[in-house]
């Protein structure tokens, strides 16, 4: 699920580290009441400062995407399947930019990356 995160980035870290987890709420890879690393298992993990988990988490919180516990650790919440199906969206339109981004670093024009795709997707007909 961390895989990715990228301290050159322009992406915040604790951005990086929150929509990983939005988006493995998001397709179900994690469930409601289902536990998330400690604040210190992850920052250690990641290599990062404790801090920057703390940070992910409290956005995750506020969002309603986690539930805080104190003692306890923190948890997936119970998120609706149209908030899930939001985040989905949302995911899927940040990986695009993404996408773009590295497209035009690479000098790849719109009409590249469209019969790329067309050759890599499968067939929904």
């Amino acid at each position: 699920m961390f895989t990715g995160i990228d301290s050159r980035s322009p992406t915040p870290l604790y951005a990086q580290i929150a929509d990983r987890i939005r988006v493995a709420v998001a397709s179900g890879e994690l469930t409601p009441g289902e536990g998330l690393p400690s604040v210190r298992a992850l920052a250690t993990r990641l290599r990062v400062n404790p801090a920057t988990v703390v940070q992910a988490y409290r956005d995750l919180e506020r969002d309603g995407i986690v539930e805080m516990r104190q003692g306890a650790g923190s948890f997936v919440g119970d998120v609706p399947a149209e908030a899930r199906a939001r985040e989905r969206t949302a995911a899927a339109r940040r990986f695009v930019r993404q996408m773009l981004t590295e497209a035009a670093r690479l000098g790849l024009a719109p009409a590249d990356l469209r019969v790329a795709l067309d050759r890599e997707l499968p067939e929904s007909k």
